[in-house]
């Protein structure tokens, strides 16, 4: 059922990271990115795949994990993803990509889960150091970044509490906790 897999994709921070993801699967990730929706039909979305240790160590080294856990800083070696797909925008095609990687990122989530991995999207890039490291061309706009692997982690979902805070965050037994706000509370008019 949709809604199950919905309620199972999660933002995962912390992964088996000796747990292998294959090209192939990267593949098949990226394939249900490329049947997404894109705006006029431009589909200016190109892909990077990296399941390989070094590139994933060099790609991990120019991202930034969970803003809201401030004294965290990330997932510690043995805990991090065994595999990227980095979004990228070819702006010979168009310059403004408006929500065409989000939809791609979701649906690349979605399949993920659906194998039994999962993932975090993540826009707080290094860009221009990521670019250096890996080569990337400059007529390419790096978008997100994909962490993939088989999640190390439970998230469990939340209503909103009275006083409103929706900043998601661990307890002592590393549960990762994600308020959620009720559905009344999001719909207008």
């Amino acid at each position: 059922m949709i809604r199950d897999l919905i309620e199972k994709t999660r933002s995962y921070r912390r992964f088996h990271q000796d747990h292998t993801i294959e090209l192939e699967t990267l593949k098949e990730l990226v394939d249900l990115a490329r049947l997404s929706a894109a705006a006029g039909n431009l589909q200016p979305l190109k892909y990077m795949l990296s399941n390989e240790p070094e590139r994933n160590d060099t790609i991990f080294q120019n991202l930034a994990w969970a803003g809201y856990l401030k004294d965290w800083p990330g997932p510690s070696e043995g805990e991090r993803p065994s595999a990227y797909i980095i979004v990228l925008g070819d702006t010979r095609i168009c310059k403004s990509f408006g929500c065409d990687h989000g939809i791609a990122c979701q649906n690349i989530l979605l399949g993920a889960v659906e194998k039994g991995l999962g993932g975090c999207m993540i826009g707080s890039v290094n860009r221009e150091r990521l670019r250096k490291n890996l080569n990337i061309l400059n007529h390419f706009e790096i978008l997100l970044v994909v962490a993939l692997g088989k999640p190390k982690e439970t998230v469990v979902l939340e209503t909103v509490g009275p006083e409103g805070d929706i900043k998601y965050w661990r307890d002592s037994e590393e549960l990762h906790h994600v308020p959620k706000r009720r559905l009344e509370d999001i719909i207008v008019g």
